[in-house]
C-alpha cells in the first residue's frame, strides 16, 4: 500500500494529455502537435515559421489554417514565439521536453501486462467541497488508461503508476487517495467479464480497427520522403491517442478477437517504412 506524496511535474503532464485528447486526429493543431512531437526536438527545439506552415502544407493544411493552428498550440502552452537572427519562429515552451519524452514512451514503446503481472489500486474518498477536483481526477484517470471498479476505486497496470501519481499529486489530492499493489487476476471467464465492466472495451476495440481500416492501405515502401512524411504523421497522428486510452490488459483477459496486436503491428511496420524517409523530408524543408 502507498500513500501517495504530491509530485511535481504535473504542469508538464496537463498539456500533453489535454492536447492528445481534445484535438480531433486530422486537425491542424492535432497534425501540428504530431509534427512537433515528432520533429522539433530533432531540430533543435525551434523552426521558422515558415517551415511549420511549409510541412502542414505538405499534409494539406492551407495556409491560415496552419496559422490558427500555431497560435491554438501557443495558447495550450507546448510552443512559444522566439525569433532567431531576425526569423520569425516558434521554440518548445519550458517543461515541454520532458512531457514529450513522457509521450514518446506511450506512443512509440507500446506495453502488455503479463497475466501475472501486478495490478495498481487507486482508492480516494473525496469530500463534496472538493468535487471539482474529484471529477478532474476520474477525468485524468480515464486519459491515461485506468478502469472503473467503483466510483471511488480505479485500476490500472502497475507500469501506469508513476502517471498516475503525477496526475494525483498535481490535483493536490495527495491526502486523499491511497495507492495500493494487487497481483494478477487469474485467467477466465469471471476475471475476464469483471475486466469487461472496468474498462469500455468495445470502445478500445473500435479505436483499433478504425485505425486498421484507416491505415492499411500505406504502402509498403516509401514512394519518396514528401510521400513518406505525409503517410508517417497522418500515422502517427491517428495512432497516438489509442495508447494512451488502451492500457495495455494481459491478453488472457481480453475477447480472442481483439484487434490490438494487429493494430500494434501495422503501427510498427508503417514507422519502420516511413519514419527515416519522413525525417529526410523534414531536413530538406530546413535547409530551404
Amino acid at each position: 500500500m502507498d500513500v501517495v506524496h504530491a509530485t511535481t511535474g504535473f504542469t508538464d503532464v496537463l498539456p500533453r494529455v489535454t492536447d492528445d485528447m481534445v484535438s480531433r486526429p486530422g486537425s491542424a493543431v492535432s497534425l501540428l502537435r504530431t509534427v512537433v512531437g515528432l520533429y522539433l526536438r530533432e531540430a533543435g527545439g525551434w523552426m521558422p515559421t515558415d517551415a511549420f506552415l511549409a510541412l502542414l502544407g505538405a499534409l494539406g493544411v492551407p495556409v491560415p489554417q496552419a496559422r490558427t493552428a500555431l497560435s491554438r498550440v501557443k495558447q495550450r502552452g507546448l510552443l512559444e514565439a522566439e525569433a532567431q537572427d531576425g526569423v520569425p519562429g516558434l521554440a518548445l515552451a519550458p517543461g515541454a521536453v520532458a512531457m514529450l519524452a513522457r509521450g514518446d514512451r506511450r506512443i512509440h514503446e507500446p506495453r502488455s501486462m503479463a497475466a501475472d503481472g501486478e495490478w495498481c489500486l487507486i482508492v480516494f474518498s473525496i469530500p463534496e467541497a472538493m468535487r471539482d477536483a474529484r471529477h478532474q481526477l476520474r477525468r485524468q484517470l480515464k486519459w491515461i488508461g485506468c478502469g472503473t471498479v467503483e466510483s471511488g476505486v480505479w485500476i490500472c497496470p502497475d507500469f501506469l503508476r508513476g502517471e498516475v501519481e503525477d496526475v494525483i499529486g498535481g490535483l493536490g489530492l495527495s491526502g486523499h487517495v491511497v495507492l495500493f499493489t494487487a497481483r494478477g487476476l487469474p485467467a477466465g471467464p469471471v476475471a475476464a467479464g469483471q475486466v469487461g465492466h472496468w474498462w469500455d472495451l468495445e470502445a478500445i476495440a473500435e479505436l483499433h480497427r478504425e485505425f486498421i481500416d484507416g491505415q492499411s492501405r500505406v504502402p509498403e515502401r516509401s514512394a519518396g520522403p514528401a510521400e513518406s512524411f505525409a503517410a508517417y504523421v497522418e500515422c502517427i497522428d491517428a495512432w497516438r491517442v489509442i495508447p494512451y486510452l488502451d492500457p495495455g490488459l494481459p491478453p488472457e483477459l481480453l475477447p480472442q478477437d481483439w484487434p490490438g496486436p494487429e493494430c500494434i503491428a501495422l503501427f510498427r511496420r508503417i514507422r519502420e517504412v516511413h519514419a527515416g524517409p519522413a525525417w529526410e523530408f523534414v531536413r530538406r524543408v530546413l535547409a530551404a
